[in-house]
């Protein structure tokens, strides 16, 4: 990360953070120093483009009233304005920085930094919900959420460094607020894996999903945005090699459930300097991104849901009406990760690739029972219609809100002819650094995989190309750990494999048991 000032900005985004009151305490004010930092952000940034417009017409007065005047001439044409944000916060000295009108408020700091952050929503349509939904007045039992006294402090921290066009890059600036996001994670337990992703797991599938320019990518549950985010860094820096300076963007589109959640990937994504749709609401039962009575369809899809949900019951796939569950496929059971597996076949263009993050137990469970096992059945119907390129077994210990390993699937409907009938296997579970508190892929660990991965390129004890027939003699097991072992000593299944097994077969003798008693309790009457 860059350094500013002979400290690097992710230091001083963690130490403005941690200025309230300490790190332990720091994820508890998540809502409140989002926002503000990017706050930070919109106004530094308005100000050079104030200092730009004043240079043409000779002060800061002057150019505020026409960027006031232009922002209302815009949204009333649908016309490109000359500012990118118009905030309506305009110093006395109208020398001095935006920003100024926050750093100096001292009375009823909460109530009135409230206020202002629903003035910038009011005349930034494309910000209301997302600054505005949160108020620094708020209490709780009788006691505000965040003191004036904290709040100031926040602020002064805040206000160390400038975060302009001419100080910091989109990059530098966004990869920061991900670091933030990431640290928050670290003290949010089972709740991180909701909106955060591991940054480099991102970077694994963005490199394997290589993005060309204007390509439609879409994550279904998206949390913060990191993983369309980093498909657009990867394109940023394929272009770079390419040493092209003008290309369309990818065009970028996700749902997310949760509020907080969905302000949080607005403003990630803006702060990136990206553009992109994010919808809200429940993307399972009522996806937003339709087309008539059907899905959009993306060339890309990548995602990341909520492991192992057991929400959704059969009568929630049954009652689907956007063709998303096949006959064959259908109904997975208790678990919707093969659930949201469909979801994201159905959203792919005729050409589209996907990459999901799962839970290992998902490539394996009911493998090697005797019993009909319906997420095995899903899997087998994947399988059979050779639309799963490759699994990738990630490492242990990287994920916030568990321990386990994890695996990424991949999805392509239109597999090359050397590669019809196969799937790429690669065992990653090595490929980590001890981290505190997790562990982490290293940047030359995530090149060899996804370099490894996109070349099909076989290497002993790392990586295997696998045919259909294989994969049906193992039962339609597709964890690379079943058939790659990365050590002499590595001749036993990972433990959490065996675990989530154990777990789905006693769930069946439940569901068997209970049948039984059933029909033992009608023939007794």
């Amino acid at each position: 990360m860059t350094n500013i000032n002979g400290k690097s900005l992710e230091s001083w985004i963690w130490g403005a953070a941690c200025s309230i009151r300490g790190a332990k305490d720091a994820g508890k004010y998540k809502d409140f120093i989002l926002p503000l930092i990017f706050i930070k952000r919109l106004c530094d940034v308005f100000d050079d483009e104030l200092n730009r417009i004043a240079q043409e017409v000779g002060s800061r007065a002057k150019a505020f009233r026409l960027a006031q005047a232009d922002w209302k001439r815009a949204r009333a044409s649908g016309q490109t304005p000359i500012v990118r944000f118009f905030l309506p916060l305009q110093p006395k000295n109208p020398d001095d920085a935006v920003w100024s009108i926050i750093r100096t408020l001292s009375d009823k700091i909460g109530e009135q930094l409230t206020t202002h952050l629903r003035a910038i929503a009011d005349a930034n349509p494309l910000l209301k919900g997302i600054i505005d939904r949160i108020d620094f007045n708020a209490t709780t039992h009788g006691q505000r959420d965040i003191d004036d006294a904290r709040l100031s402090n926040l602020i002064e921290a805040i206000s160390a460094k400038r975060l302009g066009l001419n100080d910091v890059e989109p990059d530098i600036i966004g990869r920061s607020y991900e670091y933030l996001i990431r640290k928050f994670a670290e003290g949010s337990g089972q709740s991180a894996g909701e909106f955060y992703t591991p940054t480099e797991v991102g970077f694994v599938i963005a490199r394997i999903m290589d993005p060309e320019p204007g390509m439609d990518i879409y994550d279904p549950c998206c949390g913060s945005a990191g993983l369309l985010i980093k498909c657009e860094l990867v394109l940023q820096e394929k272009m770079d090699l390419r040493s092209k300076k003008k290309y369309a963007p990818a065009r970028l589109y996700g749902q997310e459930n949760e509020p907080g959640t969905w302000a949080m990937a607005n403003m990630n994504m803006i702060i990136h300097d990206m553009e992109g749709e994010i919808q809200i609401g429940d993307t399972f039962r009522k996806p937003k991104f339709r087309q008539g009575n059907r899905l959009q369809t993306f060339d890309r899809a990548v995602a990341n849901p909520m492991w192992n949900q057991t929400e959704f019951k059969e009568k929630d796939y049954d009652a689907d009406e956007l063709d998303r569950f096949p006959k064959g496929a259908g109904f997975p059971g208790n678990k919707a990760d093969w659930g949201w597996v469909q979801h994201i076949l159905a959203s792919l263009k005729p050409q589209g690739h996907a990459a999901v993050v799962l839970d290992t137990g998902a490539a394996s469970r009911g493998s090697g029972n005797a019993n009909t096992n319906k997420e095995k059945d899903v899997r087998r119907w994947f399988v059979e219609q050779d639309l799963i390129e490759g699994v990738i077994y990630l490492p242990e210990n990287l994920f916030y809100n568990t321990t386990a390993p994890g695996i990424i699937l991949f999805l392509n409907k239109v597999k090359p002819k050397e590669r019809q009938g196969k799937l790429f296997l690669l065992n990653a579970a090595t490929e980590f650094a001890k981290g505190d508190p997790k562990n982490y892929i290293p940047e030359d660990a995530i090149t060899r995989i996804a370099d490894a991965f996109k070349a099909w390129r076989e290497v002993e004890k790392y990586s295997r190309i696998v045919t259909r027939e294989e994969i049906a003699k193992n039962d339609f097991n597709i964890s690379p750990s079943r058939y790659i072992h990365t050590g002499a000593g590595e001749e036993y299944r990972p433990l959490a494999e065996i675990v989530e097994e154990l777990d789905a077969i006693e769930e069946e003798a439940r569901e068997t048991d209970k049948a039984l008693k059933a029909v033992l309790g009608r023939i007794m009457k």
